[in-house]
C-alpha cells in the first residue's frame, strides 16, 4: 500500500494538451458502466472526450458497482469500461471468469455521513458526539445495500472501526436501528434528493457526493473512513457480511479495466487513458476525489497492463489483488 499512499498524497499536475494528443480519433459506440457515484465526474468525462472524438457515441450507465459487476460476469451485458468503487470487486469477481486481467486504481474517496442543517439533531453535532446524535429516537438515516454496492458496505465497516475506536461495542447497532434494512437501496446516489428534501436525516454516502451536492458531513477520523492507504491492516481488522460473502475493510480506490470481451475495446483503452490524464484528473479533483498520481496497477498471473495505460501507472499490491 505504501505506493497508493504516496499516489493519494500527490496534488494533480496542471492541465496540458487534450488526452488524446496527436493520436487518430477512435470510433464507433463507446459503452461506459460505473459506480453511481463516479455519475458527474464521467459525464463530464464523457463530454470532453466526445469532443476530442466526435465520431464516438457514448452509451453510460451508473449504478451500485457489484450490480455492474455482475452484469458483466453473469448477464453477459457488453461494456467497454468499467469503473468500480472497490478495486478489489475486479480480481475478486472477474479475474477468474476470465472477464478482466488488469486495473488502475485512479481515485480515493472517504465514508461519511452527509446531511443539511434541517437534519435531526444537526444543531449540536459534534466530532465527538455524531454516533450518539444518529442513534437517537427518530433519527432517519439513509445507506445503499451491501449487496449490490462498496458504499453499502463500506458504512458498515466505518461503523465496525468506529466502535473499537471510540470504545463503543453497541455504536453500530444503535446507529443502524435508524437505518432498517427496508429502507436500504441500490445504490447511495438515489437518496441524495431524499437528505436535500429532509425526508431523511443523514445518509452513509462518499465525501465527494457531499460536496457535489452542497450537503455538510461529518468528519471523520482517517482511522474509520477508509481513505488512508497507510491504515489498511487497521481497516483490516473489521469484516461484515454480504449475500455474496465477507467483506473485508480496506482503503477506498477507485479502478477502472476494459473487459477482455468488451465489443470497442479501443474506444474503452483511450476512455481509461482519457480518465488517467491530466485533464481526467482534474475532473476528479474537482469533483471531491482525491487523485492517485500516478494510477495504482494490479494485474492478474500473467497479465500486463496494456502498453498505452502503463507509463501513466505504477504496479501495487493492494489487499485482495
Amino acid at each position: 500500500m505504501a505506493a497508493v499512499a504516496a499516489a493519494c498524497g500527490s496534488p494533480p499536475p496542471a492541465p496540458s494538451a487534450p488526452a488524446g494528443g496527436s493520436a487518430v480519433p477512435v470510433t464507433g459506440t463507446l459503452i461506459v458502466n460505473g459506480a453511481g457515484t463516479l455519475a458527474k465526474p464521467f459525464t463530464a468525462m464523457i463530454a470532453a472526450f466526445k469532443a476530442e472524438n466526435p465520431g464516438v457515441t457514448v452509451q453510460s450507465r451508473f449504478a451500485g458497482s457489484v450490480e455492474v459487476v455482475r452484469g458483466i460476469t453473469e448477464l453477459h451485458n457488453p461494456v467497454d469500461v468499467l469503473g468500480v468503487a472497490d478495486y478489489s470487486l475486479i480480481p475478486s469477481k472477474m479475474y477468474g471468469t476470465q472477464f478482466a486481467n488488469w486495473y488502475v486504481g485512479f481515485a480515493s474517496n472517504r465514508i461519511t455521513f452527509a446531511y443539511t442543517d434541517q437534519s435531526k439533531g444537526a444543531a449540536g453535532l459534534t466530532a465527538d458526539n455524531w454516533f450518539q446524535v444518529l442513534a437517537q429516537p427518530g433519527v432517519r438515516i439513509g445507506r445503499s445495500n451491501p449487496d449490490t454496492d462498496p458504499s453499502g458496505y463500506q458504512t458498515l465497516q466505518m461503523l465496525a472501526l468506529a466502535q473499537n475506536h471510540y470504545h463503543q461495542p453497541n455504536l453500530s447497532a444503535a446507529v443502524l436501528a435508524n437505518s432498517p434494512p427496508e429502507t436500504m437501496v441500490g445504490t447511495e446516489t438515489q437518496l441524495l434528493p431524499a437528505v436535500s428534501t429532509g425526508q431523511i436525516d443523514y445518509l452513509g454516502i462518499y465525501r465527494s457526493d457531499a460536496l457535489q451536492h452542497h450537503l455538510r458531513f461529518l468528519d471523520l477520523p482517517s482511522q474509520i473512513d477508509l481513505s488512508d492507504p497507510a491504515q489498511a491492516a487497521a481497516y483490516a481488522t473489521v469484516s461484515v457480511p454480504t449475500s455474496s460473502g465477507p467483506r473485508t475493510g480496506k482503503p477506498i480506490v477507485y479502478a477502472l479495466t476494459v473487459p477482455t470481451n468488451a465489443p470497442n475495446a479501443t474506444a474503452g483503452l483511450r476512455f481509461v487513458e482519457f480518465v488517467l490524464s491530466p485533464a481526467g484528473q482534474k475532473i476528479m479533483s474537482d469533483n471531491g476525489f482525491t487523485v492517485v498520481n500516478p494510477a495504482v496497477a494490479g494485474v492478474a498471473d500473467g497479465a500486463q497492463v496494456p502498453a498505452s495505460v502503463r507509463p501513466q501507472t505504477v504496479p501495487a499490491t493492494l489487499p485482495g489483488g
